[in-house]
């Protein structure tokens, strides 16, 4: 039952921008599912009866995986597939939530976090199962060069740079370590990790085995995860971080999901915080920063965050923390 026009237009537009901005380059097979699916009339119609918090082509793709449906066989076989298990995906749809626990995303943190005054108190907002606050239990390559980091890490992340990138000589040092998300997941539970497994894009076998380093990390010394709002849950993890450590709020790919008063009132409230602010978020998610970047410094033809400290951006990343073109000075000004 494919063909175009129809279905929602709001759903369409975004499978569309998900194919070629998203997946071109990143995931052949999730590049056709959502080009395809963008200009199936039957599918969007489907998907454009979910919430609107709930049509995202990464969380119908992770649902078909995580029940066992084909997501890289091509296109009749996944709309096949949907079809006859429409009731079930849209009860996993409803049920989860795009938790892409990406640790690769320490990499561009990590230039940031290892200058800030040491040792840290870190609190991560939508930390999903918390990979990304073990930033000091992984091993880091810079441009394809000399690995540094924990030695014993089973988790080695690459990322390619470009601009005068502060490349710390050490890593950070974490004295306490803390989450909050709306819905934890327990990297101690094997249905939370097969979730985790099916956000992994086909074709990325080597972000899958980090990610299963990285369960293993957290495993040997599970953070605390806080069940709540961001906005609620915030200052009470602030206040409880050890005397003689730097607080460090961080979140990556996080506040698009919150409405525009939302954001503002997280900004307003993270401001009056001690410590310090790394947010690494879509380019206009978060007014104060895009008001910062120069005009056509953001590409138009890729997805990219901008990674910013106390509110000014210092420089572009990969989503998945594959990148770091830095811009900023070495206090995080964006100033040339």
């Amino acid at each position: 039952m494919t063909g175009t026009g129809g279905g929602a237009p709001g759903a369409r537009e975004l499978y569309a921008a998900f194919a070629e901005r998203e997946a071109r380059g990143h995931s052949p097979s999730y590049r056709e599912l959502a080009a395809r699916a963008s200009a199936d009339a039957g599918l969007m119609e489907l998907v454009g009866g979910l919430p609107a918090g709930k049509q995202q082509p990464n969380l119908l793709f992770g649902a078909v995986r995580h029940l066992g449906g084909p997501t890289g066989g091509g296109y009749p076989a996944f709309r096949a597939w949907v079809s006859g298990h429409w009731d079930r995906v849209r009860a996993t749809v409803l049920a989860r939530r795009t938790q892409t626990n990406e640790p690769g995303r320490c990499a561009t943190l990590l230039p940031l976090l290892a200058a800030l005054p040491q040792p840290l108190a870190l609190i991560e907002v939508g930390a999903s199962a918390g990979l990304c606050l073990h930033p000091d239990r992984y091993r880091y390559r810079y441009d394809g060069g000399a690995e540094f980091g924990d030695p014993r890490s089973p988790v080695v992340l690459d990322c390619a740079t470009s601009g005068p990138v502060p490349l710390p000589d050490r890593l950070p040092e974490v004295a306490w370590r803390a989450g909050i998300d709306l819905d934890p997941l327990d990297v101690r539970d094997e249905d939370d990790v097969r979730w985790l497994e099916s956000l992994v894009w086909p074709e990325q076998t080597r972000r899958l085995e980090r990610l299963r380093g990285a369960v293993q990390v957290a495993r040997a010394e599970p953070p605390e995860l806080v069940r709540g709002d961001l906005n609620e849950a915030v200052r009470g993890l602030v206040a409880r971080a050890p005397a003689g450590a730097t607080p460090v709020v961080f979140h990556s790919a996080v506040l698009s999901y919150l409405e525009p008063d939302g954001v503002e009132r997280f900004a307003t409230t993270v401001r009056a915080l001690p410590g310090h602010w790394i947010s690494n978020e879509a380019p206009t998610v978060l007014p104060e920063v895009a008001g910062r970047l120069r005009p056509g410094q953001v590409p138009a033809d890729r997805t990219v965050f901008v990674l910013a400290l106390d509110g000014e951006p210092v420089a572009l990343t990969g989503p998945h923390g594959q990148s770091l073109d830095w811009f900023g000075g070495p206090g995080g000004s964006a100033e040339d």
